[in-house]
């Protein structure tokens, strides 16, 4: 049997532009079989542990599901050649049958082994399904307004899947072709979390061998309904020389309420074949029916052949906890101890722990759901107790790169948990937790842990970590600075002998930021001043002392505070200087209002009263000093002189 088969080609013309080929190839490879000298069809593909005997591949018969449908018989979706994720990469291409394409010299082949090599970007395997919540993510520009995270069984062998759900705007089948295409990203807003076109390959690859993508879109009236396959199981099994993504799409006729199948029938059969054979489905029918509960419009990713550990176990381990999704072996005994309940290190082996602080803001109208049940939104900040709020002003060349807001404070916990670090987001999404900037042996870092959201540097394809520019490493110096400065000043409220510090010129430069738009600079002795609001300067008076005064606002300053503790990374409008306190403009996703400004210039001149204040306090103290002392020589000459006269 002799013919031709569409499959989708990825292929690269040059180095800057990667499209997608359709490539008109020879069906002489495994999944088409070949005849037999009686005239019979053997299949090529893998039949052991099938049932299936010798059946043909592609053997057509009625959908036991609907009748109106085409069938085909096809073995249990072959697993890879080996089951753990770092030794998959053994691809023999020795054994590959070289299958002729036309016109092959036009285009650059990528060869499947290339799908593992990409993936090991991935060295986490929460950091690969992160990568995939965030296109759902990214989607609530288009409506979305949930992300389903679940288990659900390969209905071929009962085997644990990956399922990847959302409610976004779905893919139309040229968008889809593009999904599975390298390098391409149509994510223009400066908010979407996705760039590089490639996060979806290198996490989907990095959980499974194998994935399915179902996806409907709605636009101008036109309902598409599109389905891809990307196997690395084929690949193998097929022994193909490139990557080649089966890909069928429909339109829904609105007038008869049933689907249409787009571009030619042969083409359109042969890659329906393909996808039969290698997918968890085994008829059209079935394949169809995963539409039903995506809505007008959204997007099904599933998972499959999912990835085995070290020990033989799959990489996720569903049964732990029927409410998470968690990583096998990574937490063997009973949890017991305070450090271990904590986030920070739930959240490495516990998928909800993680999700529950992957975005700073997630807005009201979109949930993240796992396992059926809703991922509480966790912000680190709220875990804060003393919380200060610190300006840095980072700079290349000479040039300010930009204002982040630093939320930092002791943990809840401490000094109970011996945990430090500082959660790092870029455009709202998490790409550090709990760095280390401080080396445990120093306890000057016990509790301290801090939030921002550093959008002057670039994180890295897999987002788990950031380029290391110079401005990082400014960055990591800051937070190390300021994690000891913080610890010097406040460890005696968590029961730590605090240490009298020097004043330097760090530490002049530092400034407190207050929610409402309020900064707290530090004095020349390297004591923190109070913020000084309305309702804190009814509260001052001159007949208070200092310490009074202090007490006063550091209460009020707390619970306000605690109460704007999310809008702290919303709002990053002020810039500080050595000597003064200055107004700049609002980065364009950041808003400083007049009331801010009125707010800030009102408090410039409260701090001048205050110091004001305080200088005639310490006058008067020292008035008070000498007329104590000239009161006691007064009452020392008396006694002399009644004792001289009593003598007399």
């Amino acid at each position: 049997m002799k013919g031709h088969t569409e499959i989708i080609d990825l292929s690269s013309d040059d180095e800057c532009d990667v499209v997608l080929k359709a490539a008109k190839l020879e069906s002489d490879f495994a999944v088409h079989g070949e005849e037999d000298s009686e005239g019979n069809m053997n299949s090529s593909g893998p039949t052991q542990g099938t049932g299936h005997g010798g059946s043909s591949v592609l053997e057509q018969g009625l959908s036991p599901v609907d009748n109106l449908y085409p069938s085909y018989t096809s073995p249990i979706a072959a697993e890879p050649l080996c089951r753990q994720f770092w030794k998959s990469g053994n691809y023999d291409d020795g054994l590959g049958s070289k299958v002729p394409v036309q016109n092959a010299n036009h285009y650059q082949h990528v060869h499947p082994l290339f799908l593992h090599s990409n993936a090991t970007s991935h060295k986490w395997v929460f950091g690969a399904i992160a990568e995939l919540v965030d296109n759902a993510f990214d989607e609530i520009q288009n409506g979305a307004t949930f992300v389903i995270v679940d288990k659900i069984s390969n209905p071929k062998d009962g085997s644990p899947a990956l399922l990847i759900q959302d409610d976004g705007g779905g893919m139309d089948p040229e968008a889809m072709r593009c999904c599975m295409s390298f390098g391409f990203s149509d994510k223009k807003s400066e908010f979407a979390i996705g760039k590089y076109g490639n996060g979806f390959k290198t996490s989907s690859m990095r959980l499974g061998a194998d994935v399915i993508v179902f996806s409907r879109h709605l636009d101008k009236g036109v309902l598409t309904q599109s389905i891809g396959l990307l196997s690395f199981t084929f690949l193998m099994q097929t022994r193909r020389d490139s990557i080649v993504v089966p890909m069928v799409s429909y339109e829904f006729n609105m007038s008869t309420n049933t689907v249409d199948m787009l571009k030619g029938r042969e083409h359109f059969m042969s890659n329906l074949s393909t996808l039969l054979t290698w997918s968890p489905y085994s008829s059209e029918a079935e394949l169809l029916k995963q539409f039903e509960d995506i809505g007008p419009h959204g997007t099904k990713v599933i998972i499959y052949n999912l990835w085995f550990n070290g020990d033989g176990n799959l990489e996720l381990d569903f049964d732990k906890d029927p409410e998470d999704i968690c990583i096998a072996g990574d937490i063997i005994k009973v949890v017991r101890t305070v450090n271990e309940q904590h986030i920070a290190n739930r959240y490495k082996y516990s998928l909800r722990a993680y999700l529950s602080m992957l975005y700073l803001r997630v807005p009201e109208n979109f949930i993240i759901m796992l396992r059926g049940q809703v991922v509480k939104p966790h912000n680190i900040a709220d875990d804060l107790k003393f919380p200060e709020y610190i300006l840095y002003q980072p700079s290349s060349g000479g040039c300010k790169e930009g204002t982040v807001v630093t939320t930092i404070g002791f943990l809840k916990e401490a000094p109970q948990v011996n945990i430090h670090g500082f959660v790092v987001y870029h455009k709202n999404r998490l790409i550090l937790p709990f760095w280390r900037v401080v080396n445990y042996l120093d306890s000057r870092c016990r509790g301290v842990a801090g939030v921002l959201q550093a959008d002057f540097i670039e994180p890295i394809h897999n987002k788990q970590d950031f380029e290391r520019t110079s401005l990082f490493q400014k960055l990591e110096i800051r937070l190390k600075e300021m994690t000891w400065e913080y610890w010097d000043y406040h460890c005696a409220l968590i029961g730590y002998q605090q240490v009298k510090k020097k004043s330097s010129a760090l530490q002049r430069e530092s400034y407190l930021y207050h929610p409402t738009g309020i900064e707290k600079p530090l004095t020349e002795d390297g004591k923190f001043l109070p913020v000084l609001n309305e309702k804190a300067a009814s509260l001052s008076g001159s007949q208070q002392g200092s310490h009074a005064k202090r007490k006063a606002h550091e209460f009020i300053d707390v619970q306000d505070m605690k109460k704007h503790g999310r809008k702290v990374n919303e709002v990053n409008g002020v810039a500080c200087g050595h000597d003064n306190i200055q107004t700049v403009s609002a980065p364009a996703n950041q808003v400083v209002d007049q009331d801010t400004i009125n707010l800030m210039e009102q408090n410039k001149k409260l701090h001048a009263k205050y110091f004001q204040l305080e200088k005639e306090e310490q006058e008067l103290n020292l008035k008070v000093t000498q007329l104590r002392s000239k009161i006691q020589e007064t009452k020392r000459e008396y006694e002399r002189l009644l004792a001289e006269q009593q003598c007399a």
